[in-house]
């Protein structure tokens, strides 16, 4: 697009650009270029226009903007191929439909807000628009559909890596898909299958993260990064982090199983080694959190010594100590 050309351009320019300069550069007009600049400027891109100095850009909004995304994401995959909505219904509906239609691995969707958000066992996910990061990632792994569960730790794993990287904060992770911070909701992760008998198609993963989000655009009992921090989060670059952690860890996955992402997992982990309770449709087991399987279940030792594993349900800390 050219309005990408044109950010690219004055991107790389810290002082004025002479507007014959641009317009000789991306081949248009100078009626052009200014109607250009109009639209960037509505999408809130701060451009400063001075007679006999040109253009110079200011500040760039707290937007998603693929192209914001795209810019120095360095990925071999993951964003080649970006999808922006301002709203949309659901990342996930759009992810899912995009990768059944065939768009390649590494497809991202993201919007600013989502009218129909959905967490994990059909809850609703609270999407205030320009707050937080919603977005869902077409992953095409070759895999058995057993071990699906796995890229639902991998995608927790990254998240925790990029916010430390990003912001000093330490998050946990209480199995199987929700991150947290001092004990409160920070995210979670949905992950959909599509799979043949013994081979997966494709996997979506949807995330949503509460970044600038304040009180009064949270859940009770949840937080974001902005009420931790005390200070605005740039979302761009939180994103572009993310996105560079998870192709990261997923190629460690790819290559070397999934020993290694759960070696990962453990180091965030709140879950193991507390006394917890799982509840699953009308079925509830409690014990102690003493591992995970290979395929990313959560082994339990009941009071009685019995060891079972779980695949999916609420996670309920009922003490807090460990044995």
């Amino acid at each position: 697009m050219i309005q990408e050309k044109i950010l690219d351009f004055l991107k790389r320019k810290p002082d004025y650009v002479s507007g014959d300069q641009i317009s000789h550069r991306l081949g248009i007009t100078r009626q052009a270029l200014w109607k250009h600049i109009q639209i960037l400027k509505d999408s809130g891109y701060d451009i400063v226009a001075v007679p006999h100095l040109g253009y110079k850009l200011v500040s760039c909004p707290d937007r998603l903007f693929a192209s914001e995304v795209a810019r120095q994401l360095n990925t071999r995959f993951i964003g080649k191929k970006i999808y922006y909505f301002d709203t949309v219904s659901s990342t996930m509906d759009s992810a899912l439909q995009l990768a059944m239609e065939g768009s390649p691995e590494g497809t991202i969707v993201i919007a600013e807000s989502q009218t129909k958000g959905r967490g994990r066992l059909g809850r609703n996910w609270f999407s205030p628009k320009y707050k937080g990061i919603y977005l869902s990632l077409i992953l095409r792994p070759k895999i058995s559909p057993n071990q699906a569960p796995l890229l639902t730790l991998m995608s927790a794993v990254s998240i925790c890596e990029a916010i430390k990287e990003k912001t000093d904060l330490a998050c946990q992770i209480k199995w199987p898909n929700d991150i947290l911070i001092h004990h409160k909701k920070l995210g979670g992760i949905l992950t959909e299958l599509n799979a043949e008998t013994d081979l997966s198609r494709f996997v979506v993963v949807g995330i949503g993260l509460n970044v600038n989000n304040d009180k009064k655009t949270i859940p009770h009992q949840a937080t974001s990064l902005r009420e931790q921090k005390k200070q605005e989060i740039n979302r761009p670059e939180l994103l572009q982090e993310i996105l560079r952690k998870i192709e990261e860890n997923y190629l460690i996955f790819q290559k070397n199983g999934g020993q290694s992402i759960i070696d990962k997992w453990r180091d965030w982990s709140i879950s193991l080694g507390r006394r917890i309770r799982v509840s699953f449709q009308k079925e509830h087991i409690e014990g102690h959190a003493v591992g995970i399987d290979i395929d990313g279940g959560l082994l339990i030792r009941n009071d009685s010594g019995l060891t079972q594993k779980v695949m999916a349900g609420d996670v309920v800390h009922c003490l807090r100590h460990y044995i």
